[in-house]
């Protein structure tokens, strides 16, 4: 099952940079901003890597960890989804480029989503298999 999930989770990744990439250097676009969405692709999952670190679940400030952690996770896809829509309204990019980017925020972010569905389930998870 895992080497199963890991390989449509590499799919995932690959068609959702793909998009994003589509994006940026198709001839009629040939406008690099969007690329700014990959801080936002590297942020998302860190705070919840950080509170799952801290929390303890029999302590009732776990759950105020784990919920700041969502909150700060829910601002940071929002960003990422808000940046093109700001572009294009600025005219950096076109509106075609922004939703090939939208595109790409939705595959890669599902993808993350799986991830720690798939992997972050159980309880003897560490980094240290990877």
């Amino acid at each position: 099952l895992a080497g199963r999930a890991l390989i449509s989770l590499s799919f995932g990744g690959a068609i959702g940079l793909m998009f994003l990439m589509l994006g940026c250097a198709l001839p009629i676009y040939n406008k690099y901003w969007p690329l700014f969405v990959l801080f936002f692709y590297i942020l998302s999952p860190i705070p919840y890597c950080i509170a799952r670190r801290l929390v303890d679940d029999t302590d009732a400030m776990s759950n105020a960890c784990k919920e700041l952690a969502i909150f700060l996770t829910t601002g940071i896809v929002v960003s990422a989804f808000g940046l093109p829509i700001v572009f294009a309204r600025a005219h950096l990019i076109e509106w075609g480029a922004c939703a090939l980017v939208l595109t790409g925020n939705t595959v890669i972010f599902a993808t993350i989503l799986g991830f720690f569905l798939v992997f972050g389930s159980n309880d003897d998870f560490s980094w240290q298999q990877w």
